[in-house]
Formats: structure tokens, C-alpha cells, sequence
């Protein structure tokens, strides 16, 4: 269930899950956890936890058509790069493919309840990358990184800039 990401030095974690609502508070569990312990602040945490949700609701309802039987997998890996510590979130799925490139949020004038998940995923995540998976369905690859301005110190307050 979970592996060394030798490129980063962090723990990754994989879940292998049915495309039932009922695992999404599992998958919101896990990256809590993983969210906080790479630096991200509760509000940040929330933000990412909200996208993976969107995310996996799309997959249910357009990639499988409402069946709660089908795979998912969600991998929740830190990152540390030249854009400093993150969180790479990858959604892979066997569903109906569409092109990626026609995977757009709605107009946000056209005022109804639901289909605001693309936008959503889009604003929240630093990079977003739709594609097809082989073997079909689709791959979803977002990373989110750690903004230094808005991370919890210990007793909770945001941490100081950092000085050159």
C-alpha cells in the first residue's frame, strides 16, 4: 500500500479503491494526513482534499457512469523540487476516455448547483494534467505546492517570510 520514492526521499501512498462514495472518506482521511505532514496549514489541507474529492465525483459520474463497482487508484506522493515541498496527487481510472484537452470547468455566468469540480481542481492545484491512461480510462495528475506565507507554525499562527 505504500512505497519509497527514492526521487524524493518521501513516503507515497497508494489506494486501490471501488468507484463507491463510500470510500471518499478514506481517500479524504489519507490526504489530510499526508497534506499536513508535507507543511501544508488546515485551510490549504482543505483545499486539497476538496479537489481529490471533485476529482474522484467526476470520475464516478462521467468515467463510470454512476457504477460504484469499477477501479480507482489514488496516489499521494510528496514532492520536493526546485519549486520547493508539494504534494503530487494522481488519479488513475478505467473508465471512458475523452479527449483531455475538451476537459474545461463550465462558465461560471451559467448559475446552477454542480459541474463546478474542473474549476475548482484548476484554481486550487499549481499544476493540473488530464491523460490517457494505457490500458484505457484516464489519468489525472495534479501537484500542489506548499506556500511558505501560509504555513502553520506550531502554535498554529502563520510562519514568518523567509529571509534571504
Amino acid at each position: 500500500m505504500s512505497g519509497q520514492d527514492t526521487s524524493t526521499g518521501g513516503q507515497a501512498i497508494e489506494l486501490n479503491l471501488s468507484s463507491s462514495p463510500r470510500c471518499l472518506p478514506v481517500v479524504r482521511a489519507a490526504t489530510e494526513k499526508m497534506a499536513r505532514l508535507v507543511g501544508f496549514d488546515e485551510d490549504q489541507t482543505g483545499r486539497i482534499t476538496l479537489s481529490i474529492d471533485e476529482a474522484l465525483a467526476n470520475v464516478i459520474k462521467h468515467g463510470y457512469g454512476g457504477r460504484q463497482d469499477q477501479p480507482i487508484t489514488v496516489r499521494l506522493e510528496p514532492v520536493d523540487d526546485q519549486r520547493g515541498a508539494g504534494l503530487t496527487v494522481t488519479i488513475r481510472d478505467f473508465g471512458k476516455q475523452v479527449d483531455p484537452a475538451k476537459i474545461r470547468s463550465r462558465d461560471l455566468a451559467d448559475v446552477r448547483p454542480g459541474g463546478l469540480g474542473v474549476h475548482i481542481i484548476q484554481t486550487v492545484m499549481d499544476e493540473v494534467v488530464y491523460s490517457h491512461a494505457d490500458g484505457g480510462g484516464m489519468k489525472l495528475r495534479m501537484v500542489k505546492y506548499v506556500d511558505p506565507q501560509t504555513t502553520d507554525t506550531p502554535g498554529g499562527a502563520p510562519s514568518p517570510p523567509a529571509k534571504d
